[in-house]
C-alpha cells in the first residue's frame, strides 16, 4: 500500500533529529574526554621526570651459577617511581629470583620509560646478538591504551617481541597490562573508558603470550586489589606510576611464572597462566632443574 507523501515527512524529520543528536551528543563526549585528559595529564604532571633508576647488576653474586633476567616494556618495567634501584621491578624481581633459586641473577633492563609495544622491537634491537636471558619479562601495554593503539597492532608487536625471544632459546613471562581503571588522577567517564580498554588489551595479550609458549600473569586480577585498597602506599607521588611498595608487589605477583618458566615451579597460583600448549623447550644453557 502507498502511503500520501505527507506520511513520511515528519518520520524523516525525526530521524534526521535523532542523527543530528547523536551526532552533537557524540561530538560533545569527545570534547568532554578531551577536556578530561588533559586535566588528568595536568594533575598528573612529571613529578617523577623520564628517567627511572638504573638498577642493573648481579643479585647475590655469592650464590654462583648465574641465571640472567631480562625486562623489556614501559615506565613500570622500567622502574619508574621507585624511590631508589633497589625498589625497581627489575631488582626486586632479580632479588626475589636468587632467594627462590639460590642462584645469582644478572639483572638487563631494556624497558624505556614511555614505551608503547611497537617500541619493543627497538629495545630488542640493542641486544648483542649472541646474548640469551635464561628468561624475559616484559611489561607494556598502559602506553598503548592512552595512545588509542589498536589491540591487534599491540598484539602483534607484543607476539613478534616473544617470538624474538623465544628464537633466542629464553623463556618468556608477560606482565598483562595493568587496570588503567584504578588511576585515581583520571576523572569519570575517561577512568571508566580506559579501565575496560586496558582490560580488553590484557585479555588480548594474554592469549597471544600464552598460544606462542609464554607465561603470562594477570596483573589487573593478581595485584590491582592492592592498589585498589591501598592507594595511598602502592602509588607513587604522582598516583599513576607505582611507588617502591607497589613494585614489591609487582615483583612477588610476577614471581610464581618467572620460577615456572624457569623451571624451579610446577604449580602457579590463580591469575598465573602457563603456555596453552607444550612447546620446545629453549636449547640449553647449563643445567637447569626438571630436566630443563
Amino acid at each position: 500500500m502507498r502511503l500520501p507523501r505527507g506520511r513520511f515527512r515528519p518520520v524523516a524529520a525525526v530521524a534526521a533529529g535523532v542523527l543530528v543528536s547523536a551526532a552533537i551528543g557524540a561530538a560533545g563526549a569527545r570534547q568532554v574526554l578531551h577536556s578530561q585528559a588533559r586535566a588528568a595529564r595536568r594533575a598528573i604532571g612529571k613529578p617523577l621526570g623520564e628517567e627511572a633508576h638504573r638498577a642493573d647488576r648481579v643479585y647475590k653474586k655469592k650464590y654462583g651459577a648465574t641465571l640472567d633476567l631480562l625486562v623489556l616494556g614501559d615506565s613500570i618495567a622500567a622502574g619508574l617511581g621507585a624511590e631508589k634501584p633497589s625498589h625497581t621491578l627489575g631488582a626486586q624481581l632479580a632479588s626475589r629470583t636468587a632467594k627462590a633459586t639460590g642462584r645469582a641473577v644478572r639483572l638487563r633492563t631494556e624497558a624505556v620509560v614511555g614505551s608503547e609495544s611497537s617500541v619493543l622491537a627497538a629495545q630488542l634491537g640493542v641486544l648483542p646478538s649472541g646474548y640469551r636471558p635464561d628468561v624475559a619479562v616484559i611489561v607494556v601495554g598502559g602506553n598503548d591504551v592512552t595512545h588509542r593503539v589498536r589491540v591487534s597492532e599491540s598484539s602483534r608487536h607484543l607476539a613478534a617481541a616473544i617470538e624474538a625471544m623465544r628464537a633466542r632459546g629464553a623463556e618468556v613471562v608477560v606482565g598483562t597490562c595493568p587496570d588503567l581503571g584504578l588511576l585515581l588522577p583520571v576523572p569519570q567517564p575517561l577512568r571508566r573508558l580506559a579501565g575496560r580498554a586496558s582490560r580488553q588489551l590484557a585479555t588480548a595479550q594474554l592469549q597471544v603470550a600464552t598460544e606462542l609458549g609464554a607465561h603470562a600473569v594477570s596483573l589487573a586480577t593478581v595485584v590491582g586489589p592492592f592498589f585498589a585498597a591501598q592507594p595511598d602506599e602502592m602509588f607513587a607521588l604522582d598516583q599513576f606510576h607505582p611507588s617502591g611498595a607497589g613494585y614489591r608487589r609487582t615483583a612477588k605477583a610476577l614471581l610464581p611464572s618467572v620460577l615456572a618458566a624457569l623451571g624451579y615451579r610446577a604449580e602457579v597460583p590463580f591469575g598465573h597462566h602457563p603456555p596453552v600448549m607444550p612447546v620446545p623447550a629453549p636449547p640449553p644453557a647449563g643445567s637447569r632443574p626438571g630436566g630443563r
